[in-house]
């Protein structure tokens, strides 16, 4: 062995006594976890990992993304080492305000998202790295430590067919095998031929080591990145708790400080204060721009039918012309959403992810690591599948793009499978998100480069049916505002609707007018934000809301009008119509009508509630609320 491999040694007990030191001060945290892995990330920042933490926003920089993320006390050890953090910042883990947090999370600038949900890193290092194979065109290297009880989870083995097949010789998966997950022994144990059976499988250069090692660690780091064509996964027999007895390689420790911090501590060799010159990156460039040309919106004329879900395909397809930014990322639905027409377009900023929702949101989340703008487009029932990725990516502070098609019963005859029916109660209760439900082709076109500059998870919603042109080419639609379609001095009720319900709202409201029944007729366009303004003004004038959405009544529509008005008591009162019985397959018509949501039963809703409530006559301050049964 070499004096460098006696520094690596070292420096693999510094990182395991300051994994120990710091879960300790927090009464908390996973110290085994973290040592184990220590002599594979010893020799990884100590000779292989490029990175100037001085730079972090520096594209040449690698990344090393945790997906074992509950390993933390390793990775702020590694900071400290690389003088990014002092001992005393490293101390304060878990500690209120301190940005050294119980798991990473992109507050410390040298994280780029958070994973302290396992099976999430791998998945978003390879978006990481195709983004450099392909988009940034850059050759930085991105290293993921695994956990191997996070093996057992479906998104890990979608990330290692998405990176066998584009190829990613860039990145390199460590799978820290230390046998012991939280109740017990993995599914493979030491098994290391099980793991390489199937990464090899999947296309990749697969190499066994012992973990603790530093010879065959460095050896097989340099394999890694001497391999072309595909990427390099280690499978390293490690042992949890390495180095103290106490905890070392037995069941029951997984998530808890070390009963006696002085004897470990004494146990590893003592406190040590090395400093590791982390390697910069070695070569120059920048990220390639791609040309572009005026942004040219698309066009619908009033009068004539079409779907919003092709107004997204053809906007999309605009703004990637005039912005180079722009990715599109298609989950194998792309002549449903429209996203083929981007394909078509501008094939080299397309990302065909398959059948992998899980893959496809972790591919946006890793673009957008790299300053993409990535716009993901499914099914929005499908998208359910991907929603751990989607609340991660609002931990991790991601800027993404997501569209839902196919929503709601009025596809029609494909039945509740593919009904999304949650979608923007789920989208709504993300924090910082924005939900988008436009109602006509020339709103819907507007909105889309809107999307691309909103901060946080931003969610469009769309609809499969063609519907009548509302709007004007070029009219302006901002992100939180509403449109008011129908509206007169003798309202007497407001009908608030947004996608295929507007329609059927304002065809209620012409049946209401035939009957001398007047009616607003409120679109809205964007339910996060919301319009409050527009909504308790209608609620003051009207004295009676009907609200109506192609959706379970949880969440949706009404609950974001209600939500509104619950900030001034009393209120007047409020009918949901929605989606309440579990729908079958039938014509689109059929389905709204079976569900209580189309023209004849909005207008229904509004001759019981005008001629109970007498809402022209009385007190337009009264407290209520309504349900349709």
């Amino acid at each position: 062995m070499t004096s460098q491999h006696d520094d690596w040694r070292e420096l693999g007990q510094q990182l395991r006594v300051d994994s120990v030191r710091s879960s300790s001060a927090a009464n908390s945290g996973h110290p085994t976890s973290s040592m184990s892995a220590a002599d594979l990330m010893a020799v990884l920042m100590s000779k292989y990992l490029h990175y100037d933490f001085s730079a972090p926003e520096d594209p040449r920089n690698d990344h090393l993304i945790f997906s074992k993320g509950h390993a933390s006390p390793l990775l702020y050890a590694m900071y400290k080492a690389a003088g990014a953090i002092t001992d005393d910042e490293m101390l304060t883990f878990r500690q209120f305000g301190s940005r050294i947090e119980g798991h990473p999370t992109p507050i410390l600038p040298w994280v780029d998202v958070a994973t302290g949900s396992l099976g999430q890193g791998l998945p978003i290092a390879a978006a990481v790295a195709l983004a450099g194979k392909a988009f940034d065109r850059l050759p930085y290297r991105v290293w993921a430590l695994c956990g191997d009880s996070e093996m057992a989870e479906g998104s890990m083995w979608e990330a290692f067919e998405f990176a066998g097949v584009h190829g990613l010789d860039h990145l390199t998966a460590i799978i820290d095998v230390n046998r012991l997950g939280q109740t017990g022994e993995t599914m493979h144990g030491w098994d290391l031929d099980a793991y390489r059976r199937r990464a090899e499988a999947f296309g990749w250069n697969a190499i066994e080591i012992d973990g603790h090692d530093v010879a065959a660690i460095d050896e097989a780091l340099g394999a890694a990145v001497a391999e072309v064509g595909r990427p390099t996964v280690i499978i390293a027999r490690t042992m949890k708790g390495r180095g103290v007895k106490a905890v070392e390689d037995l069941p029951g420790k997984h998530g808890k400080p070390l009963e006696d911090e002085e004897a470990a501590i004494a146990e590893l060799g003592g406190m040590r204060d090395l400093h590791v010159d982390v390697p910069k990156p070695d070569f120059e460039g920048s990220p390639h721009e791609f040309p572009t040309e005026k942004l040219t919106l698309p066009s619908y004329e009033p009068g004539s039918k079409e779907a919003t879900r092709k107004a997204f395909g053809d906007a999309l397809v605009a703004l990637g012309k005039a912005r180079g930014d722009v990715i599109a990322i298609d989950g194998e639905v792309g002549n449903s959403t429209y996203t083929e027409e981007f394909s078509e377009a501008l094939p080299e900023r397309f990302v065909q992810v398959y059948i992998a929702e899980q893959q496809m949101m972790a591919t946006a989340v890793g673009l957008q690591v790299r300053n993409w703008t990535p716009f993901a487009a499914t099914f929005a029932a499908f998208l359910s599948r991907a929603y751990d990725f989607v609340r991660m990516a609002a931990v991790s502070r991601a800027n993404i793009a997501v569209a839902g098609s196919h929503a709601g019963v009025s596809i029609g005859e494909d039945g509740p499978s593919q009904m999304a029916l949650e979608d923007l109660a789920s989208y709504r209760a993300i924090h910082g998100s924005t939900v988008l439900y436009p109602s006509d082709p020339n709103q819907t076109a507007a909105l889309v480069p809107q999307m691309a500059d909103r901060d946080g998870i931003v969610y469009m919603r769309t609809t499969r049916e063609k519907t009548p042109i509302l709007y004007e080419p070029g009219e302006d639609f901002p992100i939180g505002g509403s449109r008011v379609v129908r509206a007169g001095a003798d309202d007497a009720v407001t009908v608030i609707g947004a996608g295929i319900t507007l329609h059927e709202a304002v065809k209620a409201a012409d049946a209401l007018a035939a009957d001398g029944i007047s009616a607003r007729v409120i679109d809205l366009y964007s339910l996060k934000p919301i319009d409050a303004e527009t909504i308790r003004a209608a609620a003051r004038d009207t004295g009676a809301i009907i609200t109506v959405e192609d959706h379970w009544p949880e969440g949706g529509i009404g609950d974001a009008v209600l939500d509104v008005l619950a900030e001034e008591q009393p209120h007047p009162i409020v009918v949901k119509l929605a989606v309440r019985d579990m729908p079958g397959s039938g014509t689109p018509a059929e389905l709204l009508s079976a569900a209580g949501i189309d023209a004849a039963h909005i207008a229904d809703a509004a001759r019981e509630l005008v001629s109970r409530a007498a809402a022209a006559e009385r007190d337009t301050t009264e407290v209520g609320s309504g349900r349709r049964e």
